[in-house]
């Protein structure tokens, strides 16, 4: 393992034992759910549950309902009471993706008052849930840009890990390769003992810009 994912997994342990917010940033593709659902997995929630949430693929007129739930008759086609996905993962882990401006302000609340209130309901409840939010851009110039609450960069920014591209740790392909090995060999019935050196050869040389990802779908596909 290398140096730099040593450290990371070391901080990725201390944020397990602890129950603040944590930020992982990373380009795309290098592992950031997996770390999260190492640091879930490895806390006193494990036994509860992980809701990953993939806030861009949610239209952003349902991304709140989505989250915080909604009264019967708060919107058309609302027919009944539901919950959302704040309430799904009570007393685990949310691992939340983007999210837009508009609803910035209402994670706020969620992170500062652990409660949330569902969409046409007067009351709000509260809620034991730890938030792991994710994200591959520079959120020090999406607060300068407007794009991003500043209040709510502070307040996610109590932990902060930030996943080096895989090009820049490439100690790490053989342990990935080998555990992807393991992985397609069970999902495809396979039987792969390993990579020649060759191919080893060809895989530490190539720069993968889809990082962890990549090597993923380059090991399946082989």
């Amino acid at each position: 393992r290398s140096k730099a994912m040593q450290s990371l997994f070391q901080l990725a342990d201390k944020a397990a034992r602890y129950k603040t917010t944590v930020l992982i940033l990373g380009d795309s593709g290098t592992g950031k759910e997996l770390i999260a659902r190492g640091i879930h997995y490895s806390s006193d929630r494990s036994e509860k549950p992980l809701v990953p949430v993939n806030c861009g693929g949610i239209p952003e007129n349902l991304l709140e309902s989505e989250l915080f739930g909604h009264k019967k008759g708060a919107f058309t086609g609302a027919d009944r009471n539901n919950k959302g996905l704040f309430q799904e993962a009570e007393g685990g882990t949310i691992f939340l993706g983007e999210l837009p401006l508009s609803l910035q302000v209402k994670l706020l609340r969620v992170s500062q008052e652990n409660e949330i209130r569902p969409v046409g309901d007067s009351k709000s409840m509260k809620i034991d849930v730890r938030i792991v939010a994710a994200t591959a851009k520079d959120l020090e110039e999406e607060v300068r840009q407007g794009t991003f609450r500043e209040d709510l960069y502070y307040r996610l920014n109590v932990m902060t890990l930030k996943l080096p591209p895989l090009n820049q740790r490439t100690e790490d392909i053989p342990l990935l390769c080998k555990r992807f090995i393991e992985q397609f060999n069970q999902t495809l019935s396979k039987s792969v003992s390993g990579l020649a050196p060759e191919a080893m050869s060809r895989l530490l040389e190539y720069p993968w810009p889809g990082n962890v990802r990549e090597l993923e779908n380059s090991i399946e596909r082989a």
